[in-house]
């Protein structure tokens, strides 16, 4: 960037932060880490940024190619912000910042995890260890967001956002609340099944292994970022 916001020196920190350093960009950032969304998505996930705000953020990203626009193929047409393949590549610094923000002496942690919160929580502390034996695929229906996750041989190769081809083994269908007490152990499956508020269509077995294979949550009760 340049003008007004520029740090004007010549380290590739202070550029970092040139580029995405402004407030809201990391954020905007944060929701596009598991697929496109729309402007409106985007901002109904962040209620605290204004339209302007978020507009002129998103330009900036895509500006200096941190994002693209694009409009999706036929049916949906839909105009989307998503990640470039650069973009992608500040991964590493929200692992760093999460382990580094749940470990803070003094902000506590509060507020709503959003459902992307939640599947970003399953990526990042996934067990991963081999498992010939186990590789199901699954579809996440939470609230107006769909999810697909796969395993293979018993590491989690798959978190994204959206529809995907093919058939699932299971369907599971819940509120971000219960899906986040279900697989941060907070509640046994099969209660909240029983319950209503979570259901499965297909392999129910395949979902109960998902779900013990899920980290526990750290001490700080947060899910990740």
């Amino acid at each position: 960037m340049t003008g007004k916001r520029t740090y004007g020196q010549a380290c590739p920190i202070a550029h970092a932060l040139d580029l995405v350093g402004e407030r809201w960009a990391l954020l905007v950032v944060r929701e596009l880490r598991l697929g496109p969304r729309r402007f409106a998505e985007l901002q109904a996930a962040l209620p605290g940024a204004g339209p302007s705000v978020l507009a002129q953020r998103l330009r900036e990203l895509v500006r200096v190619g941190v994002l693209r626009h694009r409009t999706l193929p036929p049916p949906a047409s839909a105009k989307v912000y998503e990640l470039t393949e650069w973009g992608a590549e500040l991964e590493p610094v929200f692992a760093a910042l999460r382990v580094w923000g749940m470990r803070s002496p003094v902000v506590p942690l509060e507020g709503e995890l959003s459902a992307d919160t939640i599947f970003l929580g399953l990526r990042a502390y996934f067990p991963g260890e081999p498992d010939p034996g186990w590789s199901a695929s699954y579809r996440f229906e939470v609230e107006r967001e769909v999810y697909h996750v796969e395993v293979t041989r018993g590491a989690l190769t798959t978190v994204m956002r959206g529809d995907r081809p093919g058939r699932p083994d299971a369907v599971v269908t819940a509120g971000p609340d219960a899906l986040r007490a279900v697989l941060g152990h907070e509640r046994a499956l099969a209660a909240a099944i029983e319950s209503g508020e979570l259901t499965v269509t297909g392999d129910v077995a395949a979902v109960r292994r998902l779900v013990e294979a899920a980290p526990r949550p750290p001490r700080t009760g947060a899910a990740a970022g």
